[in-house]
C-alpha cells in the first residue's frame, strides 16, 4: 500500500507539473534592427529578461534574430498575431491610423532621449488616444530616439536655399514634409535600406540620428552632418504585443510586465539612444565627417515650415484632442518649449 500512495503521489506531481508548464507563455519578439544595434542589445532583450524575471519564470520572451516580416509591416504583424511581440516606427505604416503619434515626431523636442520619451509615453497616453490608435494589440511601450540630424553628402547647409534638390532619405510621417518645404526631395525607405542607396548615389543624404551613422555603417559616405536646436526632427516608436496573447497572460504577470513596461521602458530604451548617440558622435568626427550646428537662417526656416505643420497636424485631431496643448506640454516635460516660437 505505501508503494502504491508513493506512486500516487509521483503522478500527481507529474500531473501538477505539466499543468505548470502548460499555463507557462512564451512570447517570440520579431525584430528586425540588426542584431547588435544598442537598442536591441541594451533595451529590447534586458527588457525582455526581466519579464522573465518579474513573472519568476512564467513568461518568458524570445527575440527572434530575424524578422517575421518587413519593418513597416510589425504592427500589423502584432495585431493579426503573426508575431506575439513588435515594435517600430508609427510613421512606417504610411496611413493615418497614429495621427496622435505625430506628437513625437515634430522638430525641437528635445536632445535627452530619456526625457523625451518619458514625455512621449505621458502626453500621449494620458492627452491623446494612444491606446485606442494601437487598437488590437496591448501597448507595453512608446518612444522617441535622440535629436535627429540632417547628413548629406554633397554640400554643407549653410542657407536653407542649399537644401534645394537634395534627394534625402526619410522615415515618413512629418519630416517628409518637411524637408520637401525645404526644398529637398523626400525618399521613403526603412533604416535597414538606406546604406545601399547611399552608397550607390540613388540617394544625397538621409535624415537619421548620430547613433545610425554607425549602427548601419554610413560614415564612409556622409560628409556633412547638421545638427538643429532640440532636433531637427523625431520618430515616433511603438512597443506592442497581439491582444489575444496577452489575454492568455495571468493577470498577476500582466500588472508585473506592465510596471516594467510603459514609463519605466521608455527609461531604459532613451538611455540606450542617448549612451548610442554619445558614442557614435565621437566615431563621426573621427570620421572626418563635417558635424555643425544649423545657422540661424536656416533653424528659422525649420521654425517657420514645422510651425505650420503643427498647426495643421492639431486641427485634424479628432474632438476634443487638444494638439497644441498636448505638443506644449511635451515640450514643457523636456525643457526646450521656447525653441518652438523664438
Amino acid at each position: 500500500m505505501t508503494h502504491l500512495k508513493t506512486g500516487l503521489s509521483a503522478l500527481a506531481l507529474l500531473a501538477m507539473s505539466g499543468a505548470a508548464q502548460a499555463a507557462d507563455v512564451t512570447l517570440a519578439l520579431s525584430s528586425w534592427l540588426p542584431p547588435r544595434h544598442p537598442i536591441v542589445v541594451n533595451a529590447i532583450k534586458p527588457w525582455a529578461k526581466q519579464i522573465e524575471e518579474v513573472t519568476e519564470g512564467r513568461v518568458s520572451v524570445r527575440v527572434l534574430g530575424k524578422p517575421l516580416g518587413s519593418p513597416p509591416s510589425h504592427f500589423d504583424m502584432a495585431r493579426d498575431g503573426i508575431a506575439d511581440i513588435t515594435y517600430g516606427l508609427h510613421s512606417f505604416t504610411q496611413d493615418d491610423r497614429f495621427s496622435g503619434a505625430q506628437l513625437g515626431q515634430f522638430s525641437f523636442l528635445g536632445d535627452d532621449a530619456i526625457g523625451a520619451s518619458e514625455a512621449f509615453w505621458t502626453v500621449y497616453t494620458e492627452d491623446l488616444n494612444a491606446r485606442a490608435e494601437h487598437d488590437g494589440t496591448h501597448l507595453l511601450g512608446l518612444f522617441v530616439h535622440g535629436p535627429g540630424l540632417l547628413h548629406n553628402n554633397v554640400r554643407k547647409i549653410e542657407t536653407p536655399a542649399d537644401l534645394s534638390g537634395l534627394k534625402i532619405r526619410v522615415p515618413g510621417g512629418y519630416v517628409a514634409a518637411l524637408t520637401e518645404d525645404l526644398g529637398a526631395t523626400p525618399l521613403f525607405m526603412s533604416s535597414p535600406e538606406v546604406y545601399e542607396k547611399l552608397s550607390r548615389g540613388v540617394i544625397d543624404g538621409v535624415a537619421f540620428t548620430y547613433e545610425a551613422l554607425t549602427a548601419f555603417k554610413l560614415t564612409d559616405d556622409i560628409k556633412y552632418s547638421m545638427t538643429v536646436p532640440g532636433g531637427l526632427y523625431n520618430t515616433s516608436w511603438f512597443l506592442v504585443m497581439d491582444q489575444d496573447k496577452w489575454d492568455e497572460i495571468p493577470q498577476q504577470d500582466q500588472a508585473a510586465i506592465d510596471a516594467i513596461s510603459g514609463a519605466a521602458f521608455a527609461r531604459l530604451v532613451g538611455q540606450a539612444w542617448n549612451d548610442a548617440d554619445l558614442a557614435a558622435e565621437a566615431a563621426i568626427t573621427d570620421a572626418g565627417i563635417d558635424l555643425y550646428p544649423a545657422p540661424d537662417a536656416v533653424v528659422d526656416a525649420v521654425r517657420t515650415a514645422a510651425g505650420k505643420h503643427e498647426r495643421t497636424w492639431a486641427d485634424s485631431l479628432p474632438e476634443g484632442e487638444d494638439g497644441a496643448a498636448a505638443l506644449a506640454r511635451l515640450r514643457a516635460m523636456t525643457g526646450v518649449e521656447t525653441l518652438a516660437t523664438q
